[in-house]
C-alpha cells in the first residue's frame, strides 16, 4: 500500500484548524450563540464573547489592549483609517504584504518605498523625506516567501523617537519568539511603538484578525474606522475557538518546540545541500526554480517521494512562482524526510 501524500502547504501551522478541542469548541459556540451577531459591534452586535477574546489576546501577547476585527487583511486598513493625517510620510517595504499596501492609501500622506529588509536604504529614503518628519513604517514581521524576519530593533532606532511601525505580524503571531508572541518579542524591543496586527488563521487555525495596541488607540479605532464600525464581526463560534486555540497554544508549550525542531531539521539539511535558507524560525520554505523545465522538474520529484507539489503565483512573491512548503508541528520525520529527499535528489 502506498503511503499517503504529505502535504506542506498552507499555514495551519499547529494544524489547529483540525484539533478535535477547536472543532468541538466550534460546535459547542454555534449551540450556545448562533451563527452570528449580524449587527456591527458599534450597534447591537457587541456579544461578551469578544470581550472576552480580546482580553485573552491581550494577555497572552502582554498588550495593553486587542482590537478584534472581521478579518486578518482589514486588520491594516482599520488602523490606516483612523491615524490619517497622523504622519507626515508612510515608509513601506518594498516586499511588504498587499494589504499593507492597500492601507498605506489611507494615511492620506506622501508613501515611499525601500528595498526590503535594507537598512540603507531606509536611511536614505528618510534622508530625501527632509527633516523634522514623522515617519510610520509599514512592514511583515515575517517574510514567507524568503523565511526572513525584519530588524524591528534597527527600524526603531533609524526611525527616531517620532516614528511608528505598523507591523503586519500574520505569521510571527503565535510562532516565533520565546512565548509565541511573534516578531517583537523574537527581536527584542518594546511594543511602545509598534502596532501589532495579526490573524487567527494561521497559527491558531481558526479565522478572524485582531490589532495589538495601547488603550486609546483602541478607542480611536472603534469611534474613527468606517471598516471597523461598517462591518460584521467574526462568527461567534469562531470567536469561541479562538479562545480555545489560545489555551492551547499557551498551555502545550510543546507544539512550538516541535514545530523549531522540524524547521531546524529541514533547514540545516538543506543548508547542507546548498539550499541559501536562512536559519531562521520561519516555518516556511520557498524554492525558487530557474526555469519551467526546473519547476516541471521539481514537481515529478517531489510526486514520487509522496509530496504534494505546492506550487504558489501570490502577489508580491518571486516571478513566475515559486515551491511553498510550510512545516507545522505535527509532520512526522519520515514526511520531512520524504520532503528532503525531493529537493536534495540529483
Amino acid at each position: 500500500m502506498k503511503s499517503p501524500i504529505s502535504f506542506f502547504a498552507g499555514c495551519d501551522y499547529f494544524r489547529l484548524a483540525s484539533h478535535p478541542e477547536i472543532i468541538r469548541a466550534v460546535t459547542t459556540g454555534l449551540e450556545k450563540y448562533g451563527l452570528n451577531v449580524a449587527a456591527s459591534r458599534v450597534t447591537t452586535g457587541n456579544h461578551a464573547l469578544y470581550r472576552e477574546l480580546e482580553t485573552a489576546l491581550a494577555r497572552f501577547f502582554v498588550a495593553p489592549a486587542a482590537l478584534l476585527v472581521s478579518n486578518g487583511y482589514a486588520s491594516n486598513s482599520v488602523v490606516a483609517q483612523t491615524l490619517r493625517d497622523a504622519f507626515s510620510h508612510a515608509v513601506i517595504d518594498a516586499k511588504a504584504h498587499v494589504s499593507l499596501r492597500d492601507a498605506s492609501r489611507f494615511f492620506d500622506c506622501p508613501i515611499l518605498e525601500f528595498k526590503s529588509r535594507d537598512l540603507a536604504d531606509l536611511r536614505r529614503v528618510l534622508a530625501g523625506a527632509g527633516g523634522n518628519i514623522k515617519p510610520i513604517l509599514l512592514t511583515d514581521g515575517v517574510f514567507t516567501d524568503e523565511g526572513e524576519v525584519a530588524p524591528l530593533a534597527e527600524y526603531l532606532k533609524i526611525l527616531g523617537p517620532h516614528g511608528m511601525i505598523l507591523l503586519d505580524d500574520a505569521h510571527g503571531a503565535g510562532v516565533i519568539g520565546q512565548m509565541g508572541r511573534g516578531t517583537p518579542e523574537y527581536a527584542g524591543v518594546s511594543r511602545q511603538r509598534i502596532i501589532q496586527t495579526i490573524t487567527l488563521s494561521k497559527a491558531f487555525g481558526v479565522f478572524g484578525g485582531a490589532i495589538l495596541c495601547s488603550r486609546a488607540l483602541r478607542g480611536k479605532m472603534i469611534a474613527g474606522s468606517a471598516m471597523f464600525a461598517g462591518s460584521t464581526p467574526l462568527p461567534l463560534p469562531l470567536a469561541n475557538a479562538a479562545l480555545r486555540a489560545i489555551q492551547l497554544i499557551k498551555k502545550d508549550r510543546s507544539l512550538r518546540s516541535r514545530l523549531n525542531h522540524n524547521v531546524q531539521y529541514v533547514k540545516t539539511a538543506l543548508r547542507a545541500a546548498g539550499f541559501p535558507v536562512p536559519l531562521t524560525p520561519v516555518p516556511v520554505i520557498a524554492v525558487i526554480p530557474g526555469n519551467p523545465a526546473q519547476a516541471r522538474a521539481i514537481k515529478r520529484r517531489l510526486i514520487a517521494h509522496r509530496v504534494f507539489p505546492s506550487f504558489v503565483e501570490y502577489p508580491g512573491g518571486p516571478a513566475g512562482g515559486y515551491f511553498r512548503f510550510v512545516i507545522s508541528s505535527e509532520h512526522s520525520r519520515r514526511q520531512l524526510d520524504d520532503l528532503l529527499a525531493s529537493l536534495t535528489a540529483a
